[in-house]
């Protein structure tokens, strides 16, 4: 398909994570893609959800949407909350995921959307695999190039629990690799696992990693100057949602608690907050059963900008994962690092997320299912002068993970497909 001098390329971009999405920080990437790409030679065409896909919803976002840019919401619900009864539904409802019902209209309105607008390629990004197969469907019909955003690991061998879902996910797995001309990952880890998995296609298998965008925290305005968060009280922030699983906060539980029980630590001397964690009864249990409530803040969410503004007062940003998710890297570290507070990370030292911690010249790190490791790491950061930890990023190597950088890197791999 030849592209008239003088216009943008296009590319069709479907993905369930776009304002007004509330909740995670996945909504990020597409955004600042959109926001991006037009300068660097491609003018993004937004397939999406109906708005009463999402469980929660805020407008914080859609003003950051670029003006002109056209997005088309096709219809879908959500299994869990629309077609349940007295809460269970048909499991065949959401193979391949909860939303499996946009997969039709989806179909439908991009096609009529390649027709109108003729776009050079398609882009799709998970973690909701039906923006995947919608994707899929769509290159297999118009034979457009097709990049498909992973992420994180789709697939995987003890995910999704479901042995039937988990069944239809490896065969979605494996159609886009074979279907799409480029698979992107976020993680070094992430990609090299899928470069295994299928050495047949390791040449198409790519990484282009989350990262900040300075914009946004340009308009957070100067937050640092209003002074930390609690005055007289030393806070930990961790801003995002807690995993059960994933980002156990168990053992911190326990560690807060041999802390207090050696009077390292008293209550009004240190709070752990937890921001928008979704988990909330999860904390609050936890921190009941450990006896150390007072050391422990759950708050709601907040807006974008607002969130960014209170990493910029925290006395310290807070990572939490486990050693099952060693190829993946929370999408919010960057916008800690970015934030210049020191970082405490509570992950395994093998994973990515510690290595990309390390790379950025942040060694404060102690495993998350480890609770004496977790105390050892808050003592020696609460003692005066914290010898011998740096929890401060490297200001030089923090700049070159910036969203425009990253929508840089998208733009050289479409020229080049």
């Amino acid at each position: 398909m030849s592209t008239p001098a003088g216009r943008l390329r296009r590319l069709l971009m479907v993905a369930y994570h776009f304002p007004p999405l509330a909740g995670s920080s996945g909504i990020q990437r597409t955004l600042r893609f959109v926001q991006h790409l037009p300068a660097l030679g491609w003018q993004p065409i937004v397939l999406t959800t109906s708005r009463n896909a999402y469980e929660r919803t805020s407008v914080d976002l859609e003003s950051e949407i670029p003006p002109g840019t056209v997005v088309e919401r096709a219809w879908a619900l959500d299994a869990s909350r629309h077609l349940s009864i007295a809460g269970r539904y048909p499991g065949w409802l959401a193979r391949p995921d909860r939303w499996a019902s946009w997969w039709l209209d989806g179909v439908r309105r991009g096609l009529a959307l390649v027709r109108r607008f003729e776009p050079d390629a398609i882009w799709s990004t998970f973690p909701i695999p039906t923006a995947h197969a919608i994707a899929a469907t769509l290159q297999a019909r118009t034979g457009l190039p097709w990049i498909a955003d992973f992420r994180d690991p789709m697939a995987q061998d003890d995910y999704p629990e479901d042995a039937v879902l988990r069944a239809a996910w490896w065969r979605l797995d494996r159609r886009i690799v074979e279907s799409a001309r480029h698979c992107v990952l976020t993680t070094p880890g992430a990609a090299q696992q899928y470069r295994q998995r299928y050495p047949e296609f390791a040449g198409r298998i790519g990484l282009i990693e989350n990262g900040f965008d300075e914009e946004s925290f340009a308009g957070a305005g100067p937050a640092a100057a209003e002074g930390p968060l609690q005055p007289g009280c030393i806070t930990l922030l961790h801003s995002g949602i807690v995993y059960p699983s994933e980002r156990d906060p168990t053992q911190l539980m326990a560690a807060l608690r041999m802390l207090h029980e050696r009077r390292v630590i008293r209550p009004g001397q240190l709070r752990i907050r937890f921001r928008a964690a979704v988990s909330e009864a999860l904390l609050a249990e936890l921190a009941a059963r450990h006896g150390v409530a007072d050391y422990v803040e759950i708050c709601p969410p907040v807006g974008y900008r607002q969130a960014l503004a209170e990493m910029l007062r925290a006395d310290a940003l807070l990572v939490l994962q486990g050693s099952n998710c060693n190829a993946q890297i929370p999408a919010k570290i960057y916008e800690y690092l970015r934030a210049g507070r020191p970082v405490l990370c509570l992950a395994d030292e093998r994973g990515d997320t510690a290595d990309a911690l390390r790379r950025a010249g942040v060694d404060a790190i102690a495993a998350l299912e480890d609770a004496p490791a977790i105390a050892g790491l808050l003592e020696r950061w609460l003692a005066p002068g914290a010898s011998g930890l740096h929890t401060l990023p490297d200001a030089q190597r923090v700049a070159a993970a910036s969203r425009r950088g990253r929508a840089a890197e998208l733009a050289a791999l479409l020229h080049a497909i």
